[in-house]
This record gives C-alpha cells, sequence and structure tokens, in this order.
C-alpha cells in the first residue's frame, strides 16, 4: 500500500486531466464515437504517461528538489532514493501494455508522433539528455508533454494536422509560457544548484515578459479559429491577469511568482471548463 501511494502521488494526479483530455477531446471531436482506442488511449495519457514522466523527473531531480521549498506537494513529490528502482520500472512497464495496443492499431505517422512525445516525456529528466536544462528547448519540450497528447489523437486518426495548425500553435504557446513562467520562481535556487533554464538564461523579467506575450499571441491566434473556437481566447484572459503584475519582476525577488504560479492549478481547471463547453458546443453544431 505504501509502494501503491508513493505512485499514485509521483504521477501528480492534479496534472492528469491536462494530459489525457486533450487526447480524448480530439480524437472523439475527429471520429465522432467513443471506441475502444479512445478509452485505452485516454487511459494511457491519463496516468502511465504522467507516472512516466514525473517519475523520471523525481528520481533525476533528486538532489535539487531537496533545496527547493516548493518540493514535497502538489507541486511535485520528493522520493528518497529506496523508491527510486520501483518508480523507474513501474512506469516504464505501466507504459507498455498500452503502447503496444496504440503501435498496434496506428499507422507510420501515428507511430512516429507517439514514439516522438514518449522521447520528449523520457528526454527532458533524464541523465545523459536533460533538455531541461537547455534554454528555450526546456519550454517547447515542456509544451510538448501536452500538446503532444493532441497531435498523437489527430494523428492517430488521420485527421490533416496542417487544418489544425492554428490551435496546435496556440496550444504549444500556451504550454511554453507555462513552463517559463514556473521556471521564473525557481531562478535563484536553480543558480546555486548549477541548473540552466530558460529563466537562469535570460532571467526572471525578461522570462516573464516572455510568457506573458506567449500566452497573448496564443489568445490571438485562436480568435482566427471558426466560432465558437474564437471564444477560447476568454481562457486566455485569466492568464495575462496573473503574470501581468510580475512584469517588473528582478532575479532577487524571483520567489515572489510562486503567488501566481499557485494560481495556476485552478487556473488550469478553469480554462479546461471553458474550451470543454465549447468543443461541446462545436460537437453538438456539427451533429
Amino acid at each position: 500500500m505504501n509502494a501503491i501511494k508513493k505512485l499514485f502521488w509521483v504521477s501528480r494526479p492534479i496534472s492528469w486531466i491536462n494530459t489525457s483530455f486533450p487526447f480524448a477531446a480530439a480524437y472523439y471531436l475527429a471520429k465522432s464515437e467513443i471506441n475502444l482506442t479512445l478509452i485505452i488511449g485516454t487511459l494511457f495519457f491519463l496516468i502511465p504517461y504522467n507516472l512516466l514522466m514525473y517519475g523520471i523527473n523525481d528520481v533525476f531531480d533528486y538532489e535539487s528538489d531537496l533545496r527547493n521549498p516548493r518540493k514535497g506537494g502538489i507541486e511535485g513529490a520528493v522520493s528518497e532514493k529506496k523508491w527510486h528502482p520501483l518508480i523507474l520500472w513501474t512506469s516504464t512497464l505501466s507504459c507498455l501494455p498500452f503502447v503496444i495496443y496504440l503501435v498496434a492499431v496506428g499507422d507510420g505517422l501515428a507511430n512516429f508522433f507517439l514514439a516522438l512525445f514518449i522521447f520528449t516525456v523520457v528526454a527532458y529528466s533524464a541523465k545523459g539528455l536533460r533538455f531541461k536544462e537547455k534554454p528555450f528547448l526546456d519550454s517547447l519540450t515542456s509544451a510538448s508533454h501536452f500538446v503532444g497528447p493532441m497531435i498523437y489523437a489527430l494523428a492517430l486518426t488521420k485527421t490533416s494536422l496542417m487544418g489544425n495548425l492554428i490551435a496546435i500553435a496556440a496550444f504549444t504557446l500556451w504550454g511554453m509560457a507555462s513552463h517559463a513562467f514556473g521556471a521564473v520562481q525557481d531562478v535563484i535556487a536553480d543558480r546555486e544548484g548549477g541548473i540552466s533554464s530558460i529563466a537562469t538564461y535570460i532571467g526572471a523579467r525578461t522570462t516573464t515578459r516572455l510568457a506573458f506575450s506567449s500566452y497573448a499571441l496564443a489568445g490571438v491566434l485562436v480568435l482566427f479559429l471558426p466560432f465558437p473556437g474564437n471564444l477560447a481566447i476568454l481562457a486566455a484572459v485569466p492568464y495575462l491577469v496573473i503574470v501581468g503584475p510580475f512584469w517588473n519582476i528582478t532575479d532577487e525577488t524571483c520567489e515572489s511568482a510562486n503567488r501566481g504560479w499557485k494560481h495556476f492549478i485552478k487556473l488550469n481547471y478553469l480554462a479546461g471548463f471553458v474550451v470543454t463547453m465549447l468543443l461541446i458546443w462545436l460537437a453538438i453544431r456539427s451533429s
């Protein structure tokens, strides 16, 4: 039971919906049916995918997480070394049956994207790759963790990626902005720990302004989506309200950004609700 409890918290259950919903929504709107592949894919991106992502992160970030006061709760578990083998083995093996099925039902393009996004999940934290310590690539890779399931669903259903390029670009910008602003609060801790990030590279203030601009651009892009998709701009406004007050933040005051970051957890659910309502509306209009 202790092992199950540990794995549960390592998988960040607060974030399960952030990866499973993009897959499920894109797949269902493309196919207009609930089938076995939708169920298996959604379950994969709900738990095993997150356990793989955050399990690897917790293991290879253990030393730096010990020095980070944010870790140990919903913002990230701190798993003692005795749990590391279990976390790595379980996170890998739990993915296998899902991946085997999805590869079997997918074509070459779908399997390429599945492999690509599993790779970025591993590469973000794993020793020898550590994309999270490569400025700008860290934000792009983090965004791929969430936009990836949507892209994969489109490929799996043989839906045009180019026809959905605006939505993909807007979602990617949102993901990059969220990662970048999240890195701001750790500038001091990361520099002391010798960890690179977009925020340590260009500074807290520039990173915050870049995040704000990315949210704004994502909002502008969705205006070009057909109605009612363009109403998703409403979901971008609260992010601008939260990030805006930190426009003049400094490296010395970077930890104050945690106040804004804590609002993101609730805000992601609010934004998800808005997008869900729009998708339901679109599905009804299309039926």
